[in-house]
């Protein structure tokens, strides 16, 4: 099932809402109140909403459809330079590299089958985990994109254990902020802030357009194709 698509707003790093240096001025005033203990992302979570059946249904078929065999690329060339370049920004926090290429698949894959750029997940997958899988936070916040265990229940069996798994994780992750950004007419600032329960406050969502500025932000050109070779490139022009 096709989910609304929101729109792909990160191809360039400075085009979410405020000018790049600005945005970040404001999160390292976020900073300064996660030191303080103020708004951690660690002791906050999605909270639980009473949803429509026929919404609940959506979300389930969702969470159930099958697997794609890969991620969607405007070329080859494309895809190589995305990959590699992905690679290298996660090579430190995900050294084994079969790991590390299954996992970025995945998140352009679940990003890009519910209308989410694939950077705005890598950022945030680095505020709420660091990208540690077996991450737990102080609510109970489990895995990669911290997903709450209510979510279990709501659209699964209840098996809170498939949260470790990253797959899985990223998968209800992706289809969570984008319920939030269709409640939220698609304004990323309250959707992240519904994602991280601190709706109406900042700090979040400036945390995770930093970290799309400073690490995730993705840009790519095609090269021009080279001229075709016809009988006109062959012909000499004699000067007089």
């Amino acid at each position: 099932m096709n989910l609304p698509k929101g729109e792909l707003i990160c191809n360039q790093a400075g085009q979410i809402n405020l000018a790049q240096g600005v945005r970040r001025l404001l999160a390292a005033f976020s900073l300064m109140l996660l030191l303080a203990g103020v708004g951690s992302p660690a002791n906050a979570s999605q909270q639980y909403e009473p949803m429509a059946d026929h919404l609940r249904l959506a979300l389930r078929t969702a969470l159930s459809a099958p697997v794609a065999p890969r991620p969607i690329f405007d070329s080859v060339g494309h895809r190589i330079h995305w990959m590699a370049e992905m690679s290298r920004r996660l090579s430190r926090r995900v050294p084994d590299f079969n790991e590390r290429t299954e996992l970025i698949k995945t998140i352009r894959y679940e990003a890009q089958r519910v209308g989410i750029d694939p950077q705005i997940i890598f950022a945030l997958i680095e505020v709420e985990s660091n990208f540690r899988a077996d991450a737990v936070s102080h609510a109970g916040a489990i895995g990669l994109m911290q997903v709450m265990p209510f979510w279990t229940r709501v659209l699964s069996d209840g098996d809170v254990r498939q949260l470790y798994e990253p797959r899985v994780n990223i998968r209800y992750g992706c289809l969570i902020l984008r319920h939030y950004l269709d409640i939220e007419k698609g304004n990323y600032d309250r959707a992240l802030g519904r994602y991280n329960g601190s709706l109406g406050r900042m700090t979040y969502p400036n945390l995770v357009y930093d970290r799309l500025d400073r690490n995730w932000g993705y840009y790519y050109v095609e090269p021009p194709k080279p001229l075709p070779k016809t009988a006109l490139n062959d012909i000499k022009v004699e000067k007089p």
